[in-house]
């Protein structure tokens, strides 16, 4: 029986695709697998016996990889589950930039106990005009699940738009619109876009990206929208941007004290992800990634351990070793199991920077001594029988 932990509430439409074979623990020191949403687990003991963490949503930064890497605990995230929910709330975000609505709105609030109140809004409605998005240029800096969904929208919406992507992947450049204009020099989109919107993900060299720097290269009055992580901005440099008039409207999902209520500042409650639908898939993605995992040990969608599948195990038994991606380990995992006497059927190894994840399938089942002697092997993190 496999025990889950949630460390947050999970939707329930993903909860109950767990099998007999699961149980739901509120003891997480006697976890096999978590489930997490936004809890923070860097201050958290990783319990002994934890074989997966699962992330029902994109952003990691709330699991310690690194940590979890060392002790052969796979990390999982939902890439794409929720990616609709974010792409609608930030086309929402481009057309609150471009009309006063929130404006707007706000007057007629103030303006309630007024009997004439529909006479004085043909008056000061002027004040809340604003610009329509068809025709604009927008650049879209990341081209993942969520940037693709927005970059074709924008584009049945009329507008030009530009794709930044380094590392754009097949997948994504076959859904990627053929009307969105792909550019190679993230300064082009700096330099001729109207609106920009930033859908990559926070690591040291995308941390400020968004600065003095880079807002020095950018059309007067452009509209930046931030629905991936506030950090990805310097949000003083931001503010000093509003204040000069280079940028007209600052539209992020991540309030904090730098931005809220600060004049050019819509800050939305970090709503993107939060529909019910975002929800339930990012829960259903979720479970069925920490359920292949932990019966078969396949990995799919893992931001700390490669991607790895071997599919359902139907031979005798199945060893999953996590270890340093260093060389000769592999010969000397196949010479502990042929000392042994166990005949390896299948086998397959992928890295990841520093890491490696090596699978073998076995026509006997491993005994606890060519356990012990893997997990001997200078190198090695971890090794799980998995069958």
């Amino acid at each position: 029986m496999y025990q889950i932990n949630c460390l947050n509430p999970i939707a329930d439409v993903g909860l109950k695709n767990f099998s007999d074979k699961y149980q739901i623990t509120a003891d997480v020191q006697e976890a096999d697998g978590i489930l997490v949403r936004s809890a923070s687990m860097h201050e958290m003991e990783i319990p002994a016996g934890l074989l997966a963490v699962a992330r029902a949503g994109a952003g990691v930064n709330n699991i310690p990889l690194d940590k979890c890497a060392e002790k052969g605990v796979v990390v999982f995230n939902t890439p794409g589950a929720n990616a609709n929910g974010v792409k609608e709330l930030v086309l929402a975000g481009m057309l609150l930039a471009a009309r006063d609505v929130i404006g707007g709105i706000d007057w007629v609030k103030a303006s309630a106990d007024n009997v004439d109140i529909a006479k004085a809004a043909e008056k000061e409605k002027k004040n809340f005009a604003g610009t329509e998005i068809m025709g604009k240029k927008l650049g879209v800096i990341g081209l993942g699940a969520i940037g693709v969904k927005v970059a074709n929208a924008a584009v049945s919406l009329g507008m030009e738009v530009y794709g930044y992507d380094p590392y754009l992947s097949v997948n994504a450049a076959w859904n990627l619109s053929r009307s969105v204009r792909h550019v190679l020099n993230v300064d082009d989109i700096y330099a001729d876009c109207d609106y920009i919107t930033i859908h990559v993900p926070l690591l040291d060299s995308t941390k400020g990206m968004i600065n003095a720097v880079s807002i020095a290269k950018m059309k007067e009055g452009v509209v930046l929208l931030n629905f991936a992580r506030d950090l990805l901005a310097n949000e003083k440099d931001v503010l000093e941007g509003l204040q000069s008039g280079k940028i007209a409207r600052y539209v992020s999902d991540f309030p904090n004290p730098t931005t809220a209520g600060q004049k050019g500042c819509i800050v939305i409650p970090h709503l993107g992800a939060s529909t019910e639908e975002s929800e339930d898939n990012c829960a259903v993605m979720a479970v069925e990634e920490i359920m292949d995992y932990l019966e078969n040990g396949n990995i799919r969608n893992s931001v700390n351990y490669p991607a790895c599948d071997m599919g359902v195990c139907s031979k005798a038994g199945r060893v999953a070793i996590f270890h340093k991606n260093i060389p000769n380990l592999i010969t000397q995992f196949t010479a502990a199991f042929g000392v042994k006497g166990i005949n390896i059927s299948d086998m397959t190894n992928k890295s990841r920077g520093e890491v490696a994840y090596t699978m073998i399938d076995v026509e006997s089942a491993p005994t606890s001594e060519i356990i012990e002697a893997l997990e001997k092997i200078d190198g090695v993190f971890r090794v799980r029988v998995v069958k």
